[in-house]
């Protein structure tokens, strides 16, 4: 199966900065977009960023202005670069890609752990 691992996450003080990574592996034949989600505690899941293989960005209302994604397709590997963190900011960061992993095959949905962001003095 595709896996998608995640790092960067840990504790930061409200308006610091955080980078995140997530690379993919495993069999891939075609990602046709990835990015990024976050959900805390007694939260729904949140769309955060998505980066499609021509480049193209959308960001959730929440993040837009402050958040940056990024990637090197070459690795399968998408950033998002994190500014001006917020306390509500705070929340477990989850990469998702949806992929095809061969010709032929429909597109399924593929998720990571998460890594844990928390945003506090």
């Amino acid at each position: 199966q595709v896996q998608l691992v995640e790092s960067g996450g840990g504790l930061v003080q409200p308006g610091g900065s955080l980078r995140l990574t997530c690379s993919a592996s495993g069999s891939i034949f075609f990602i046709s977009r990835m990015g990024w989600y976050r959900q805390a505690p007694g939260k729904s899941r949140e769309l955060i960023a998505l980066i499609s293989p021509s480049g193209t960005t959308t960001y959730g209302d929440s993040v837009q202005g402050r958040f940056t994604i990024s990637r090197d397709s070459a690795i399968n590997t998408v950033y998002l670069q994190m500014g001006g963190l917020r306390p509500e900011d705070t929340a477990l960061y989850i990469c998702y890609s949806r992929a095809r992993r061969t010709i032929g095959q429909q597109e399924y949905d593929y998720w990571g752990q998460g890594t844990q962001v928390t945003v506090s003095t």
